[in-house]
């Protein structure tokens, strides 16, 4: 397990983080810890629980403090009483060691698709908040989850399955409408490293297609769309992995788009791709449209196309009856504005 944040952390943080860890882990009422100031305290704590998700039972602590001495009590706030912790963190490591069974021999790659995918398809974002949907126990518990919430399942599934995983944490922007603060994963593998937002791939899934518009993005590509990061984090600068083009979805000519436009009306198939012919602006759009119109026109049928317009991401499906195309343009980010 990579303890990152740990290791980023001066001496006294160091001791703190060791301190709060041992006594949460063990229960505690309250116990000593050396004294931070009061900003320090909060993000060693924060980022102790960035650096060990399965502890999904305390959010939150208060603290009292002596003149002169140079420890505080700490006192943790836990999300359920003593005996119900006890019961959840067997069915959470049930759970997690159930989940990644089948995956243990997949290669790295496979197993990041497998953590992916499982969250595509069987969490939902919760718009309700829950206290819980922010923990593990959320969305691998009940099956909801926002996006802190699921960037923390996501590491303690790679955790399981022997992946280098960090959680990131960007800044709320108030001038761009988005209120909170905003959470995904770092995962490195074959020695890169690469963005991974399966919140934002969750809320663009349907029941029919898993998104893969952010899996294994690098700096350039992710923060088109996301806000800067609070805590400094490993480059990404590997774009060659981003999951559409490794998948040779990934097209420069509107002559390919056609023809696999084509194809996809043929097989009655979604077409999911990435532009990636220069920019996808307005006129590059219209000639796309033109395309889809026109090939599913031919079998009688329309095109509904979604864009996710920042990742130049095209989902197009094709359905029975004449009419005008549909377009959608897709916000990722629905659940964290």
């Amino acid at each position: 397990m990579e303890q990152y944040y740990y290791n980023h952390m001066n001496k006294a943080q160091q001791a703190a983080y060791h301190s709060i860890l041992s006594g949460v882990k063990n229960l505690a009422d309250e116990f000593q810890i050396p004294a931070l100031e009061g900003e320090e305290l909060y993000n060693v704590f924060f980022q102790m629980r960035l650096d060990h998700p399965e502890i999904f039972w305390v959010t939150g602590f208060r603290y009292k403090y002596y003149q002169n001495s140079p420890n505080f009590i700490f006192i943790p706030e836990y999300l359920f009483k003593k005996e119900k912790i006890i019961e959840h963190q067997k069915a959470m490591n049930a759970r997690v060691e159930k989940l990644v069974r089948p995956a243990m021999k997949f290669s790295e790659w496979e197993k990041e698709k497998y953590v992916h995918d499982f969250i595509c398809e069987n969490i939902h974002y919760d718009k309700l908040k829950k206290p819980y949907s922010h923990e593990i126990i959320g969305p691998l518990g009940h099956g909801v989850g926002v996006c802190e919430g699921i960037a923390k399942s996501v590491k303690v599934l790679c955790d399981a399955l022997g992946i280098w995983c960090i959680i990131v944490i960007s800044e709320a922007n108030p001038e761009k409408k988005i209120k909170y603060r905003h959470a995904w994963n770092v995962i490195r593998i074959d020695g890169k490293y690469y963005h991974l937002d399966v919140t934002f791939d969750n809320t663009l899934s349907r029941d029919d297609a898993v998104r893969y518009d952010y899996v294994n993005l690098a700096d350039k590509q992710i923060f088109r769309d996301h806000e800067s990061v609070i805590w400094k984090v490993p480059e990404c600068t590997d774009s060659d992995h981003f999951y559409y083009r490794e998948k040779k979805l990934s097209w420069t000519t509107v002559d390919e788009v056609r023809n696999r436009t084509k194809q996809a009306v043929k097989k009655n198939r979604i077409l999911l791709f990435q532009w990636r012919g220069g920019y996808l602006t307005k006129e590059v759009l219209k000639e796309l449209l033109v395309v889809f119109d026109e090939e599913a026109s031919v079998k009688g049928k329309q095109a509904y196309v979604s864009v996710n317009w920042p990742q130049a991401v095209i989902c197009v499906r094709f359905e029975d009856g004449a009419g005008e195309e549909q377009v959608e343009m897709e916000d990722a980010n629905e659940g964290e504005r």
